[in-house]
């Protein structure tokens, strides 16, 4: 038995910043911001809009795509690092609101990575016989801990979400799930305050993103890059043998150097940084829905989830669309 993906949707904020936008912000263009990341504009959401009101757009599309109604639902796994409300979790707040009553609903906090960690909890669960229709998401409002003043971070990160239904297949879905961690790497990507680790001076300074962009593109390529060798070899395939790369959208020279390791042509590799920028947990389910929306990717085809976030964390799924 495997789980298999019955239907993908996403939704972002409909508050575009484009780099012009941002050059009356900071002192940055929209040369250097390509150049650097790629991103020409990224999404941001309302004041009044949260991370759960983007998840359940998301989700809503996914299961119109599955064909399935609240009803259905045994399962919410949600990946995100900026939640609604320290508690109750967002997967519950999702869960309520889509009318959803009883099944386990949580979420996971793995940074970019949370939407790999959520889908491979789910598959154990559909493939256990446990779930019959796991909702599983990645979602953030990044904007919320981002520091505008800050050129060297304000320029990557936007808003959005993406979401997939897991249903039980006899014939190939997720072949395999690899995940991994390292907190040696902490201080190289991290948000310095928290619930038990009180901020001391300028609140909206003191939970913002701090990176050190050099050292954390050396560390993604090499991780991401081994990761990718990881599945393949557990699974005794070639570069060749994959249709598709679903990357994490974290910088456009991250994903080329990662392809260039494994010799992928960019013409397999789902991009939509320069959309949406780096949206976290929620940029590997919305690149995947992007990409079977406008028909790139297609039934059958055999495909290579990857992210690497915060921590450091980082993991992978193949799998048979």
């Amino acid at each position: 038995m495997y789980s298999r993906i019955a239907g993908t949707g996403h939704h972002v904020p409909e508050n575009i910043v484009t780099n012009a936008d941002l050059e009356k912000i900071v002192d940055t263009n929209d040369e250097w911001i390509r150049t650097r990341s790629g991103i020409e504009q990224r999404h941001i959401a309302a004041d009044d809009e949260t991370t759960a009101d983007l998840a359940i757009a998301a989700a809503e599309k996914a299961m119109e795509a599955a064909g399935v109604t609240a009803e259905d639902i045994d399962f919410i796994a949600v990946g995100t690092t900026t939640p609604d409300l320290v508690f109750p979790n967002v997967g519950t707040i999702i869960q309520q609101r889509l009318g959803i009553h009883g099944c386990a609903a949580f979420s996971v906090e793995a940074a970019c990575s949370g939407f790999i960690y959520a889908l491979s909890i789910a598959d154990k669960f559909v493939k256990s016989g446990e779930a019959k229709n796991a909702l599983v998401i990645g979602a953030e409002t990044l904007s919320r801990i981002t520091d505008w003043t800050d050129r060297s971070t304000c320029v990557l990160f936007g808003d959005g979400a993406g979401a997939v239904i897991l249903q039980p297949s006899e014939e190939q879905g997720i072949i395999s799930t690899h995940l991994h961690a390292d907190g040696k790497y902490k201080d190289l990507l991290y948000a310095p305050a928290g619930v038990s680790k009180r901020p001391q001076g300028d609140l909206n300074k003191e939970f913002a993103i701090n990176m050190l962009g050099n050292e954390v593109f050396k560390v993604a390529v090499k991780t991401l890059g081994a990761v990718v060798e990881e599945t393949l070899e557990a699974n005794n395939l070639d570069h060749d043998a994959l249709d598709w790369l679903v990357p994490h959208q974290a910088n456009k020279r991250i994903i080329e150097a990662t392809a260039k390791r494994l010799g992928m042509p960019m013409e397999k590799v789902i991009l939509t940084v320069q959309k949406y920028g780096n949206t976290s947990a929620a940029s590997v389910p919305m690149a995947l829905d992007v990409a079977v929306r406008d028909g790139r990717i297609k039934r059958g085809e055999l495909l290579l989830l990857e992210a690497f976030g915060g921590g450091f964390t980082w993991g992978s799924a193949l799998l048979r669309f």
